[in-house]
C-alpha cells in the first residue's frame, strides 16, 4: 500500500527493488542481486553480459523449461543438449566435455526442481577449457552445493519468481553474481542500455527494458519472511515422502547428488516403471492419482525435439549465421536417449503440496500403493 500511495511505481524512483536486491544478495551471500522482470528476462542479461552472440553455442540440459533454450535461441546463439542423468533428473556432467566445440561460448546448467547439478564436475570442466558458468537457479531458491547458496557458484545465476515458484511475486527474477564487471553490464542491458546514472537520455550499450516494478519488490519483501519456514517444511516432507515412496517397487525418486546440501524442493520428482503396474501406462497412473485426490503431472517433453527449435533452425536470420552443413551436424549431436526414457517415465508433484501436514505425505504413499495393488483392473 505504501508503494501505491507514494507514487513512485518504477524502480528508477522507488527503493523497494534496492531494499530487496541487498536482503536476496545478503541471504545467498554474494556481492551483487539485479532485480529484473522475470528468469527469462535474467537469463537474457546474463548471456547479453558474457557477449553471448551469432555463431556461439550454450550448453544446456534438455531436461528443463523452454526459457533456458529461448534466451540462448533470441542471441541467435544455438542450444547444444547435454543428456539427462537418470536418477537424478539433471543434466549428465559426465557428458559435458564430449559436447564442447569450439563455439561453446558458456555452460548453463539448470538446478532442476531445486536440486543441485553436478556442480563440482560441471566448474572443473568449464576451468578446463577456459568457460564461463550461467546457474539457471529459477526453481533453487535457498537450495545449496556444498554449503554455498545455488546461484553463487558460477559467473551469474538466475532466479525466477513466477507465480508457480517458492519466492513469487506473479512475476519477477534476479541475476545474482560477485563480478563487478558483470552486473554493470547487467543493470545497463536491463535498463535500455543506460550507464551508470541509470536516468536521462544517454546510452552506452544495447539492452532492453527488463527492469522489476517497485510493487514486485514490495511482495517479494514480504514473501521473503516466510521463505525459510516453508523450504523447512518441505524438506521435512520431501525426506518424509521419499522414505515412503521407496518402499514401493515400480517408483524411484530422483536422486540428490552428494554435494546438495540443501534441495529447494521447487518439484518432487519421481520415476514410475509400469512393469511393476501391470503394465498400467503413465498417463492411466496419472489419472488414477488424480481419482485418489492426487494431483500430479508427467513433467516436460524432449526440449531438443520441440517444434520451436526446427522451426527456429530453418528461420531466415538462424540461416544466415549458420550455413546448412552447420545445421544439419548440430541437430545429428542433439540426440538424448536418456532423456528421452526419462520423459516417457517422469512424474512429479508441486512444492505447494510439500506445505501440506504429515499425513497428505501419507495419503500421497497411500494413493500409489493402492493403485499399486488394483493395477491389473486398471490396466484391464
Amino acid at each position: 500500500m505504501e508503494v501505491l500511495r507514494n507514487g513512485r511505481w518504477n524502480r528508477l524512483g522507488g527503493s523497494y527493488a534496492k531494499r530487496f536486491e541487498e536482503t536476496w544478495a545478503r541471504m545467498l551471500g554474494a556481492r551483487h542481486c539485479l532485480a529484473v522482470a522475470n528468469g527469462t528476462s535474467a537469463l537474457i542479461a546474463s548471456l547479453n553480459a558474457l557477449g553471448v552472440g551469432p555463431g556461439d553455442e550454450v550448453l544446456v540440459p534438455p531436461y528443463t523449461f523452454v526459457a533456458t533454450i529461448n534466451a540462448v535461441l533470441i542471441q541467435h546463439a544455438l542450444p547444444v543438449f547435454v543428456d539427462t542423468d537418470l536418477e537424478t533428473f539433471q543434466m549428465d556432467a559426465g557428458k559435458i566435455e564430449a559436447a564442447i566445440t569450439p563455439r561453446t561460448r558458456c555452460i548453463l546448467p539448470v538446478h532442476m526442481a531445486g536440486s543441485a547439478a553436478d556442480m563440482d564436475r560441471i566448474l572443473a570442466v568449464a576451468r578446463k577449457h577456459k568457460l564461463p558458468v550461467i546457474e539457471d537457479a529459477c526453481q533453487a531458491h535457498l537450495g545449496e552445493w556444498r554449503g554455498r547458496k545455488l546461484s553463487t557458484l558460477g559467473d551469474l545465476g538466475c532466479f525466477s519468481f513466477q507465480a508457480s515458484k517458492n519466492l513469487n511475486s506473479g512475476e519477477g527474477g534476479a541475476i545474482l553474481t560477485n563480478s563487478d564487471e558483470l552486473v554493470e553490464i547487467c543493470n545497463s542491458f536491463h535498463n535500455n542500455g543506460r550507464g551508470k546514472s541509470g536516468m536521462g537520455f544517454s546510452y552506452v550499450r544495447n539492452g532492453a527494458n527488463l527492469r522489476i516494478t517497485e510493487f514486485q519488490a514490495a511482495l517479494l519483501l514480504e514473501q521473503l519472511t516466510r521463505l525459510e519456514e516453508q523450504s523447512r517444511s518441505r524438506e521435512d516432507n520431501a525426506a518424509y515422502l521419499t522414505s515412503q515412496l521407496r518402499e514401493i517397487p515400480g517408483i524411484s525418486p530422483a536422486r540428490l547428488y552428494d554435494g546438495c546440501t540443501r534441495s529447494a524442493w521447487h518439484l518432487y520428482m519421481f520415476r514410475y516403471d509400469k512393469t511393476r503396474f501391470a503394465g498400467m501406462p503413465r498417463e492411466r497412473f496419472l489419472k488414477a492419482m488424480a481419482a485418489e485426490g492426487i494431483p500430479c503431472s508427467g513433467g516436460y517433453s524432449p526440449l531438443n525435439k520441440e517444434p520451436l527449435l526446427q522451426a527456429t533452425l530453418q528461420s531466415r536470420a538462424f540461416q544466415r549465421v549458420f550455413p546448412a552443413r552447420e545445421i544439419a551436424d548440430y541437430q545429428a549431436r542433439n540426440t538424448c536417449p536418456v532423456n528421452d526414457r526419462l520423459c516417457q517415465e517422469a512424474v512429479w508433484l508441486t512444492q505447494t503440496m510439500l506445505l501440506g501436514a504429515r499425513q497428505d505425505m501419507d495419503q500421497i504413499a497411500q494413493a500409489i500403493r493402492k493403485i499399486q495393488t488394483h493395477a491389473g483392473l486398471l490396466s484391464a
